[in-house]
C-alpha cells in the first residue's frame, strides 16, 4: 500500500513538473510600449539556465527579486516578475537613479544648455552664496567632477564620519546649501591623492554631488528635474510612468529614488547599448553616450566608473568584456554588455541588505551572462 501511494506521488509529480518546465519559458508578451519581442531560443539563449535561475528564486536561494528582463539585439527575450512584482510596478532603483541623472546632463549638453562637463557648479547657484568653508577650490569644481565622484567635498557615503555622508543630508531643509557647503577633504596618509590616482582621480561614493548635478540641470533647463527628464528622455523612450522625488524645497532628487517599470528601465540601458538611440531616433547624442561610458575614475578594486555608471570587472562579471551598469541599494541593476548586444534588468527589494548585491551580482554572472553566450 505505501508503496504503490509513492508510485503514484511519484507520478504526480512527474505530470506536475511537466507543464511547470514547459511553461519555465514563455516568449514576452508584446505591447504598445515599443519592445520588440523575440523567442529567447531563436536568439540562442539557454532557457534551462533561466529555468533554473527560476528556481532558485522560487526555493528561496535568491530573496527579494521582484523582476528579472533580458533583451538581445533590440528585442525583449525574456521577461519574469517575482515576490510581488508585476509589469506596471513601478520600481524604487534607489541609486540606480544616478545613471539616468547622467543621461539627463548630456540631453542638457546635446541642448547647449550646458556648455560642457568642465562648467563650474557654484556658477549656477549665485542665491545660494556665500557659502560656508570659502576655498578657491570649490568655486573651481567642475560637472565632471561630480560625475565622476571624484570632487574635492569631504563627502563619503560609505564614511558614517563624513560631512558628507547623504543621511546626514536628509535630514536638513535645504539639501542645495548642504552640499555646497561641505568643507574640502584632506587626505590622510593612507589615502590615495588625486594625482596618485588612476586617471587622477580620487573616487569617493557622494550622493550629494548626484543631486546637485541634477539640480544644474533643473537651473539650466529652467525647470523641474521630472519635467525636463520626461521631456528629454522618458516620452521620447515611450515611458508613459515614472516617479520622481524631491528634496524638502523642492529640488528634484538626482541621486537617487526615482521608480520606473521593469520594462522602462530596459529601455534606458538599450538607449545606452544603442548610442542614444531608440527605435532610429537620436535620444541622447553618440558623443554623450561614448563619454558617459568611458572609464574616469577606479570606485574599488572590482569596478570602475564613468559619468554617473559603474563599469564592474571580472570578480563581478567573470569576464574581461566590457560591461556597463547601473546599479542601487537593494540589488537593483540594469547591465549593458555590448559584445553580446545584451541589456540585463534585476529588481530587487532587498533594501540595506548585505546580501542584496553580491546576490544580484551572480545571477547577472552565473545565469544570465552564461544564458545569453557570445555568438
Amino acid at each position: 500500500m505505501h508503496r504503490h501511494r509513492r508510485h503514484l506521488l511519484s507520478v504526480l509529480l512527474v505530470a506536475v513538473s511537466l507543464p511547470l518546465a514547459a511553461a519555465g519559458y514563455r516568449v514576452p508578451a508584446a505591447g504598445d510600449d515599443g519592445w520588440p519581442v523575440a523567442d529567447a531560443r531563436d536568439e540562442h539563449l539557454d532557457t534551462a539556465l533561466l529555468a533554473a535561475l527560476e528556481a532558485r528564486i522560487a526555493d528561496g536561494s535568491y530573496k527579494n527579486v521582484t523582476s528579472i528582463l533580458l533583451a538581445r539585439d533590440g528585442k525583449l527575450v525574456y521577461e519574469a516578475y517575482f515576490n510581488g512584482g508585476d509589469a506596471d510596478r513601478l520600481n524604487d532603483v534607489r541609486s540606480a537613479s544616478k545613471s539616468v541623472t547622467a543621461l539627463l546632463v548630456g540631453a542638457a549638453i546635446d541642448r547647449g544648455l550646458i556648455p560642457g562637463v568642465q562648467a563650474r557648479v557654484y556658477g549656477y547657484f549665485p542665491d545660494k552664496q556665500p557659502v560656508q568653508h570659502p576655498d578657491a577650490r570649490k568655486q573651481a569644481i567642475t560637472l565632471e567632477d561630480l560625475l565622476t565622484m571624484s570632487s574635492l567635498w569631504e563627502c563619503n557615503d560609505d564614511n558614517e564620519f563624513s560631512s558628507g555622508n547623504e543621511e546626514r543630508m536628509y535630514v536638513t531643509e535645504d539639501w542645495l546649501q548642504f552640499a555646497l557647503d561641505l568643507p574640502i577633504k584632506g587626505f590622510a596618509p593612507w589615502m590615495p591623492r588625486p594625482q596618485d590616482s588612476p586617471h587622477g582621480r580620487a573616487f569617493s561614493y557622494c550622493t550629494a554631488g548626484a543631486f546637485v548635478a541634477g539640480a544644474v540641470v533643473e537651473r539650466a533647463a529652467r525647470m523641474p528635474l521630472a519635467r525636463f527628464a520626461a521631456e528629454a528622455l522618458e516620452r521620447p523612450l515611450g515611458i508613459a510612468h515614472a516617479q520622481w522625488n524631491a528634496s524638502p524645497l523642492g529640488v528634484g532628487m538626482g541621486g537617487g529614488g526615482t521608480r520606473y517599470r521593469s520594462r522602462d528601465l530596459a529601455k534606458l540601458g538599450q538607449l545606452a547599448l544603442d548610442e542614444g538611440r531608440w527605435h532610429g531616433r537620436q535620444v541622447i547624442s553618440a558623443a554623450w553616450i561614448r563619454a558617459m561610458l568611458t572609464v574616469r575614475a577606479q570606485a574599488r578594486d572590482d569596478a570602475d566608473y564613468g559619468y554617473l555608471w559603474w563599469a564592474p570587472r571580472r570578480p563581478i562579471t567573470g569576464t574581461d568584456e566590457a560591461v556597463w551598469a547601473m546599479s542601487g541599494n537593494g540589488g537593483n541593476y540594469v547591465f549593458v554588455v555590448p559584445s553580446r548586444r545584451l541589456v540585463a534588468v534585476i529588481t530587487s527589494t532587498a533594501y540595506n541588505q548585505r546580501y542584496a548585491h553580491p546576490q544580484s551580482q551572480e545571477i547577472f554572472r552565473e545565469y544570465l551572462l552564461k544564458a545569453a553566450r557570445p555568438r
